[in-house]
């Protein structure tokens, strides 16, 4: 692909770089190239026309598709190997909780609150008998919390894969 001027202006050199970008975005199928101008300059207007034996377009196109994900030097960047493991449950004897508090965390009544409060509000039936005072979903969601009126177990992960599902029930 060579890039030519107007009749007006002098013919691109094919060893600059810029052109080399032209060519390579022509190639590539985009509509417009943009040029930089500078001062009072007018835009020149480029014409095409393919030629195949002198440029190698495929070499053209590799250089534009190696990307790097970082400006990082290569030594600065760590990579590390994930590590594969298997959910196994852990099984108490007597209704222990062996992972974590033995009480709900703010973030697992949170959780259900705000899923329980969700189903509430598409239409779910309420699992307790609604007291005069509760008039939105939250406080009801909450209220059914409290009461232990939710058939929702609590699914507590260690990171090497140990789990153990608690019924809320079971915790204080």
């Amino acid at each position: 692909m060579v890039v030519k001027h107007s009749s007006n202006e002098k013919r691109a050199s094919k060893t600059s770089s810029s052109s080399v970008k032209e060519k390579t975005a022509k190639k590539a199928g985009s509509a417009k190239v943009k040029r930089a101008s500078s001062g009072k300059r007018t835009r020149k207007k480029l014409e095409t026309e393919q030629v195949s034996d002198d440029v190698n377009v495929n070499a053209m196109l590799k250089v534009d598709q190696t990307i790097k994900k970082s400006n990082r030097p290569e030594d600065e960047v760590v990579t590390y190997n994930e590590v594969e493991f298997e959910l196994k449950e852990i099984i108490s004897n007597n209704d222990q909780v062996l992972i974590g508090p033995s009480r709900l965390t703010r973030f697992e009544r949170a959780r259900i609150t705000g899923a329980r409060s969700l189903q509430l509000s598409l239409g779910a039936p309420s699992l307790i008998r609604i007291p005069d005072e509760i008039r939105d979903s939250i406080s009801l969601a909450i209220a059914e919390l409290d009461l232990k009126a939710l058939p929702i177990s609590v699914r507590r992960v260690l990171p090497n894969g140990l789990y153990q599902d608690i019924p809320i029930d079971l915790l204080k």
